[in-house]
């Protein structure tokens, strides 16, 4: 008797068991297999942008589809979900990556990360764009100044979300221009970061250069 019992148990899992196996199973379909196949044949560098929106809509239709055998839980659960492949939608997860390892001044790993981005066109939005230049320019600043310069110049184009990257990329056009001479442009894109610099985190960087200027 406790035998049948016992097999009873196992054969009908709890609810919560349910919806555990149910999430498990969910994740492996729309995430581990996708990226394992990527993975494999080495397509997850070329992967669109648009592919993230394309799992979140996924990811909402099953969450009404659960909505409607009134697993109300797995449903809310997912729609949690979409947070993430919208929210990397907007900020790519290799750029944060590199970010995260320019913080730690390890520029060989924000350069591994950066590398997987081969097509930026169609793997990032237009401001991730301007921030992938940005970052390009901030580990060449030191090597390269042409291919620097190049870089700030594309990032400010394209377009930084916050105030501070754009006056960051501007005071390092205003050091390039500094250290070739030309004075008038080094003097307009210094009065252009000082504006942008609203907590006066660039202040001395500012007033370093402009005095170099005056010794010129």
């Amino acid at each position: 008797m406790s035998l049948v019992v016992l097999n009873s148990v196992i054969l009908k899992p709890s609810a919560n068991i349910q919806r555990l196996l149910f999430l498990a199973r969910g994740f492996i379909i729309f995430f581990l297999i996708p990226f394992a196949i990527f993975a494999d044949i080495n397509l997850y560098t070329m992967f669109h942008k648009n592919i993230k929106l394309i799992f979140a809509a996924l990811l909402v239709v099953t969450a009404i589809w659960q909505f409607t055998e009134s697993n109300i839980g797995n449903g809310i659960f997912l729609i949690l979900l979409t947070v993430f492949p919208i929210f990397l939608y907007f900020k790519n997860e290799f750029i944060l990556l590199a970010f995260l390892k320019l913080r730690k001044q390890d520029f060989e790993g924000a350069k591994k990360w950066l590398a997987y981005i081969k097509s930026p066109e169609g793997a990032l939005v237009k401001k991730q764009q301007g921030y992938l230049n940005y970052l390009h320019g901030i580990m060449l600043s030191q090597t390269n100044l042409n291919q620097s310069e190049k870089y700030f110049k594309k990032a400010i184009e394209l377009g930084l979300s916050m105030d501070m990257d754009l006056a960051v990329a501007k005071l390092n056009l205003a050091g390039i221009a500094l250290s070739r001479r030309r004075k008038l442009e080094a003097t307009n894109l210094l009065n252009e970061a000082k504006k942008l610099d609203k907590q006066n985190m660039l202040t001395d960087q500012i007033k370093m250069m402009k005095d170099q200027m005056k010794k010129m």
